[in-house]
């Protein structure tokens, strides 16, 4: 930065902020790690976000001898704390604190630096230094905060996109589904009904209403999604599978399916309301779609977890699949590309007897990518299918109980 020429004691002082900028950065970093629950070697995952940290000190050092205001590197650097603290689930409180604890670090190296010169200043030459260290940690607090709620705002409206889109597909399947039970209701009061007609349409109004509690069962799951991190309901995912199983135990046992949980699965924490979606429909389809012509008929959950490398952190990253086998009618290849667009059916002109909207897949989709997992189908030679879907994770807790070990020379 260029300027006027500094006053002797902020060049001394920000010479001594430059010499300290790590040891700074250290406490910086172990105060905030006291307040939030990650762990030091978390608050700045990567070599490239902790090798930038100290640069920010770099640049409070310098706007105390050139008060001109920070350059754009810092105000890039600041931005990229922002978008961390915004990926790591932060809010705007923790934030502030944060550069209120960098503030009371600084101030008290200020202090004790003072202490130890010999030298008199006169008491204005304090006084500007104090204000220019102030106003440098505001300059960085404004562009890390306009960026994180920049973020943040993008965020809320994408959750309000999704929102205003599932309200309206949810909408239509209830519709159609409460017309349904209601006009095959108003039939079964007729006299002139014959018993196999009776029959079909009690059957219309059982199918029909299972369909409506999956519905709800969608929306339960999806308000639990949607909801304040702190008030979601995390259960194993050996768990969350048996759960699934157990509310569609009679629809198994009424197409003669076998629901098998693979004794493997990883016992890891899940959000209870996205994994039990994604099962609850994967299973449900499967068990629709079983082949009335095979002697033995079966659904098999399986998972796994696996360490990786992430371009997105730099670092090392976890990752869970959670796999849903079945050897029933498969999907014809023509089909298969729309698999996951909303109200699809891809055996809708070829297998009759089956209800369904065609959101099951696209909600799935919907739910999965909003917490940055995917979910696909896949196809083996053997016939069948098999949906998927995969979910971050990089807790060390989840490598811990899944089993999983670290690749060679990863610390």
């Amino acid at each position: 930065m260029q300027g006027e020429n500094p006053h002797a004691l902020a060049s001394e002082l920000a010479t001594r902020l430059r010499a300290a900028k790590n040891e700074i950065v250290s406490r910086w970093l172990e105060r905030i790690s006291a307040r939030v629950s990650i762990s030091v070697e978390k608050v700045f995952p990567t070599e490239d976000l902790l090798n930038h940290v100290p640069l920010l000190v770099e640049g409070i050092a310098d706007y105390l001898e050139h008060p001109e205001g920070l350059d754009d590197v810092m105000s890039a650097k600041a931005m990229e704390l922002g978008a961390l603290r915004h990926s790591q689930g932060f809010d705007a409180y923790q934030i502030l604190k944060e550069y209120e604890i960098l503030g009371g670090i600084l101030f008290s190296f200020l202090n004790d630096s003072v202490e130890q010169d010999q030298a008199e200043h006169p008491l204005r030459e304090y006084l500007d230094c104090w204000q220019r260290v102030g106003e440098a940690i505001e300059v960085i607090r404004q562009a890390t905060m306009t960026h994180f709620l920049r973020l943040w705002a993008e965020q809320v409206k994408e959750r309000e996109d999704r929102l205003r889109r599932f309200n309206r597909t949810v909408s239509h399947e209830l519709k159609n589904r409460v017309g349904a039970i209601r006009g095959a209701a108003h039939l079964l009061q007729e006299d002139w009904l014959e018993a196999p007609q009776r029959q079909r349409f009690q059957r219309m109004v059982l199918e029909n209403a299972d369909s409506l509690q999956r519905a709800f069962l969608n929306l339960v799951s999806l308000s639990r999604l949607e909801g304040d991190t702190r008030q979601r309901r995390n259960i194993l995912l050996p768990q969350a599978a048996t759960e699934v199983a157990r509310q569609l135990r009679d629809a198994a046992e009424a197409a003669a399916v076998h629901v098998e949980i693979a004794d493997d699965l990883p016992p890891i924490e899940v959000d209870a309301g996205a994994v039990e979606l994604c099962l609850m429909n994967y299973v449900s389809n499967a068990i629709k779609y079983s082949d009335v012509d095979a002697k033995h008929r079966w659904v098999r959950v399986e998972g796994e977890f696996k360490f990786g490398d992430t371009s997105v952190t730099g670092g090392l990253s976890g990752e869970l699949t959670v796999r849903v086998r079945d050897n029933g009618i498969g999907v014809p290849p023509a089909a298969r590309a729309a698999l996951f667009a909303q109200f699809y059916r891809a055996h809708a002109e070829t297998v009759t007897g089956i209800e369904g909207s065609g959101l099951g897949l696209s909600i799935v989709r919907e739910t999965v990518e909003s917490v940055g997992g995917n979910a696909w189908a896949e196809f083996p030679e053997e016939g069948g299918a098999v949906f998927a879907f995969s979910l971050p994770s990089r807790r060390e807790e989840d490598a811990a109980a899944a089993g999983t070990r670290r690749p060679e020379g990863v610390p």
